[in-house]
């Protein structure tokens, strides 16, 4: 686990400069990538436009120097301007056979530039050219609309473009006398500014061959593509290494987490809560407090488990305490201990809702556990235990030392302090199956609790007299439910009884009733006989005695 933690570091201190430096080149490479391109490519396209303008100046100098200004230097007499110039002595070519013959040599070379003069009424000694569907629309929609400047048409493939401009000729005054007049003209009523015809340049880029002028950019994308790749492979390897460690933490956190609840179970679900949460220190710490403590034991269980088997002991044990315990934490009660068959609870700590909340919340705990007790005592005796158990309860109010006792090694969450022994007191003074309050207790929940003082008792420990309170009977009745209206018990010296109004057949519950009949008149009788004797032993007055009383 340490050796992957350390291989994910050392690999984010490598990555960290790395990942800076793949910005810092994203962000300042990318422009200057572009702009390094757009001058190259600026560059490049200044050489071609000059290139192809050089191109052309040079053949309309040639066409000049040979058509026009040697004719001129050859002539004998007048120069002429014709149409059909060659072969005709002292001539030279009118402005649109120019056109014509200018667009013959520039479009007869492999350039980048192209020009054509396109007419669909040439001279009748003239070839017609034939006009493609471009030059057709175009030259009928500058007829139509004069004032239009030109139209334009961009064809071609994704790598190869090509533009095409078509302009309109318009005649001058020069000339319509000229075509009017001429007798191979195909129209003699031509008019100034009327559109003889078009001038066509063609611009033909291809898109492939300048694809190295973005040498920068590629050279850009390239890196980048390097280094997006790097980073994808670095971060698909820690990716694989941050798997590794959260699979590890996993099982880190599931043995972790098992051992938790282990340990759960041996301390009180509130200090557990309180430990993990971060809210308490694991120390050996302790604070003052005022706390509601309660204190159980079963009556006669040296006796029980004489009766008893110990697995079936343990099994009885085991459930009287987890139905207790189940008790103790739906009130908000803290478990401290089980001491043999005794049980220790406080309120007020590490969770308190006030000292009044948590007395009145104890002893309805306290409550509820008797009545689970009668509702577990029945089930109990159908399952054949002789003697189910009877708890004493105890409940006490007052100051305890409470936090952590121990030592660093070994320490025990816990109360001391005379109060928490007094509770137990309170419980050794408590009859078989009730709750007795100490008056601090009774004067909190008085107003929720029906209780009666008992006589004055010492206890060790103790330097005042203690008065108990026993809660009364029907204080515990509002919940008890159905089992505990049917079913009756009573377990004293000479009494076993026990009884199960539900479980009755209609025979039994006769037979029932005249023995508890037979059974009332007879304690009717034992009791009746034993006033008549006392009635009897109590000794005669003496004579003297009563002389003395008269006098």
């Amino acid at each position: 686990m340490s050796s992957v933690s350390e291989r994910t570091a050392r690999q984010q201190r490598i990555m960290a400069p790395l990942l800076v430096a793949a910005i810092l080149l994203g962000l300042a490479g990318l422009p200057l990538a572009v702009w390094l391109d757009l001058r190259g490519l600026s560059e490049r396209m200044l050489q071609t436009q000059a290139v192809e303008t050089g191109r052309i100046i040079d053949q309309m100098r040639s066409f000049y120097a040979s058509d026009v200004v040697q004719a001129v230097n050859g002539a004998t007499g007048r120069v002429i301007t014709t149409h059909d110039y060659k072969g005709v002595p002292n001539a030279i070519p009118i402005p649109a056979t120019l056109s014509l013959e200018l667009g013959e040599r520039i479009s007869g070379a492999d350039g980048a530039v192209k020009y054509r003069f396109i007419s669909d009424l040439p001279f009748k000694d003239r070839k017609p050219h034939e006009l493609d569907a471009f030059e057709a629309r175009t030259l009928a929609e500058l007829r139509a609309h004069p004032q239009s400047g030109f139209a334009s048409e961009t064809t071609g493939s994704f790598f190869d473009r090509q533009v095409r401009i078509a302009a309109p000729i318009r005649m001058e005054s020069a000339c319509v006398r000229c075509h009017n007049a001429h007798p191979l003209s195909p129209k003699t009523d031509w008019k100034v500014g009327d559109v003889r015809g078009i001038q066509e340049i063609v611009l033909h880029q291809s898109i492939a061959a300048n694809v190295l002028a973005f040498k920068y950019l590629l050279g850009y994308f390239i890196l980048a593509a390097l280094a997006g790749s790097t980073i994808l492979l670095l971060q698909a390897r820690q990716s694989r290494l941050i798997d590794r460690m959260n699979r590890e933490l996993t099982d880190s956190n599931g043995f972790l987490a098992a051992v938790s609840v282990q340990i759960a179970k041996y301390i009180s679900p509130q200090v557990y809560k309180s430990i993990f949460s971060g809210e308490r220190d694991v120390s050996v710490t302790t604070a003052r407090k005022k706390l509601t403590i309660f204190f159980s034991d079963i009556k006669d269980f040296t006796a029980t488990t004489e009766r008893l088997q110990p697995e079936e002991l343990t099994a009885l044990l085991n459930e009287y305490f987890t139905e207790m315990t189940a008790i103790a934490l739906r009130h908000g009660g803290t478990v401290d201990k089980y001491i043999g068959d005794a049980m220790l609870v406080f309120f007020g700590d590490p969770e308190t809702r006030g000292v009044r909340e948590d007395a009145q919340a104890c002893v309805r705990m306290a409550i509820a556990m008797q009545q689970r007790l009668g509702q577990l005592s029945v089930r109990w005796r159908r399952a054949g235990i002789e003697r189910p158990f009877q708890a004493r309860m105890g409940i006490n109010t007052g100051y305890c030392n409470v936090g952590n006792f121990g030592s660093d090694e070994r320490m025990d969450y816990t109360i001391i302090g005379a109060e928490a022994n007094l509770a137990a007191r309170l419980q050794a003074a408590a009859a078989p199956g009730g709750i007795t309050l100490s008056y601090e207790t009774y004067a909190l929940v008085s107003d929720g609790v029906r209780a009666s003082p008992q006589e004055p008792i010492r206890m060790k420990g103790i330097s005042r007299d203690v008065v108990p309170y026993a809660v009364a009977d029907d204080s515990t009745a509002g919940d008890r439910g159905e089992a505990q209206d049917t079913v009756f018990s009573e377990h004293a010296r000479g009494i076993d009884f026990y009884v199960d109004v539900d479980a009755l057949e209609a025979d039994g519950a006769a037979r029932l009733r005249k023995r508890l009949l037979d059974t009332l008149a007879a304690v009717e009788r034992r009791m009746t006989g034993a006033e008549r004797l006392a009635r009897d032993l109590e000794p005669e007055p003496h004579p003297g005695t009563l002389q003395r009383a008269a006098r």
